[in-house]
């Protein structure tokens, strides 16, 4: 069977959704001829732990583990963090940065590069060309962010020359938070020297969304591939749950600054005055990280009795959640590239089969998907009028016991099939 080297900072028992882009890969990758090999990080300092998430590494699957050192505990005792908090985004941490928040994300844009993982680049390198030596593979894959796993696949690459495909789930300088690394000229040089280098010795890109594939081949990138998330069949087999009998409006991961929708709280408050009925049947369900901008604002609505909380939410326990409620939000970045954002946490909501309701533009790849499937509705940004009226609409149908799960196929996302087309590629670079 053809080997493919997978370097990937996580792996289980890292949680989140960032771990489930490779290992899902590599759950289905030998049923499509290729045995994964992978190689990741000891002593990694991950935002979130799960478990949960061993039950998807293949059996006796071959992982090589290279210790990593990370500046976290630093930047915990520069900005008076407690040292056992974990670190979620750093953009996400503060709404209103201390001076010592602010110098912390300038060390981490102008001396961290391409990020905090860099001090792993060089040890694995030197790891893996000693293993490669004797335990040869045909392919090398990679996934960024973190940006450091395809630095080190460049330097295994020009020791080696084996084929490379590397993999973005974010852009590198496209990214939305990039302009908030107050990077210097010179810092701004390395990283879009770097990024050029993965673009020009890669032997196939891919992305995950279509407008950000364009995003690429705008700056250098060729003949980029798209590859979006997707949904695990196996995660939804054994999930047998009731609906809420509150109207449930869901959000699962991580809410910042950045994703606060502030006219959908001013809807949801102007319809809990209007009608009482609404007001006692609301439910508003988060699960994640949380800014205090969004928690301040849904208190200045009046909505903070109808908040539920959590802090954090096992993967099981989430998608459970996920059945039980009676719409899901996704809530995107209000950044200048939102319309390439595809959360993974939007497949997930399809396979739940729950009504979705997107916070963002009707032209955004996310919009599209989830109309094309007929899964849910859109609502601009700043457009308050049809976010009452959508609402309003969803609770009537929900009053009336029809706000029913949707049917429409959805395989073309499921992992498997996105694996598949993974491993065209795989076969396609071994051939050039």
């Amino acid at each position: 069977m053809k080997k493919v080297l997978i370097i990937t900072y996580y792996w289980p028992p890292s949680g989140g959704i960032a771990v489930h882009r490779c290992l899902k890969f590599a759950k289905y990758l030998r049923q499509f001829g290729w045995e994964p090999v992978i190689h990741t990080a000891t002593g990694a300092e991950y935002p979130v732990l799960d478990d949960g998430n061993f039950k998807d590494v293949p059996l006796n699957v071959e992982v090589i583990k290279t210790k990593i050192w990370e500046p976290f505990n630093l930047f915990k005792l520069f900005t008076g963090k407690r040292k056992e908090e974990r670190i979620h985004n750093v953009f996400l941490e503060e709404d209103k940065p201390t001076l010592a928040h602010t110098i912390g994300i300038w060390i981490r844009g102008n001396i961290f590069i391409p990020d905090a993982r860099k001090f792993w680049i060089n040890p694995s390198v030197n790891h893996l060309t000693k293993y490669l030596k004797d335990n040869p593979v045909d392919v090398l894959f990679t996934n960024g962010p973190p940006q450091t796993n395809h630095m080190i696949a460049y330097g295994v690459k020009k020791k080696f020359n084996i084929p490379w495909l590397a993999d973005f789930q974010d852009p590198w300088t496209q990214v939305d938070y990039f302009p908030q690394l107050m990077l210097n000229p010179i810092s701004l040089k390395i990283h879009k020297a770097m990024e050029q280098r993965v673009f020009k010795n890669a032997d196939k890109v891919t992305i995950c969304s279509n407008t950000w594939k364009y995003d690429l081949e705008s700056i250098g990138a060729k003949d980029v591939g798209v590859i979006v998330w997707g949904y695990d069949e196996d995660d939804f087999k054994n999930i047998n749950v009731e609906l809420s009998p509150k109207f449930t409006l869901s959000h699962y991961g991580s809410l910042g600054p950045d994703r606060n929708p502030k006219t959908l709280w001013k809807a949801l408050s102007i319809l809990t005055n209007e009608n009482n009925g609404f007001a006692e049947d609301l439910e508003i369900e988060l699960a994640g990280f949380i800014g205090h901008s969004i928690l301040d604002e849904m208190e200045s609505r009046g909505l903070k009795k109808n908040l539920v909380l959590f802090n954090h939410l096992t993967r099981e326990e989430t998608l459970e959640r996920m059945h039980r409620s009676q719409v899901l939000l996704l809530i995107l970045n209000d950044m200048p590239n939102v319309n390439g954002r595809l959360p993974g946490k939007l497949f997930e909501y399809l396979a739940s089969r729950r009504p979705t309701l997107v916070i963002g533009p009707e032209e955004s790849d996310a919009s599209k998907i989830v109309n094309s499937v007929n899964a849910g509705c859109t609502c601009n940004f700043n457009d308050l009028a049809k976010t009452i009226e959508t609402v309003r609409e969803l609770y009537q149908k929900f009053k009336e016991g029809k706000l029913t799960a949707n049917q429409t196929d959805i395989s073309q996302y499921s992992n498997r099939n996105l694996t598949k087309q993974l491993a065209g590629y795989l076969d396609q670079i071994i051939k050039q």
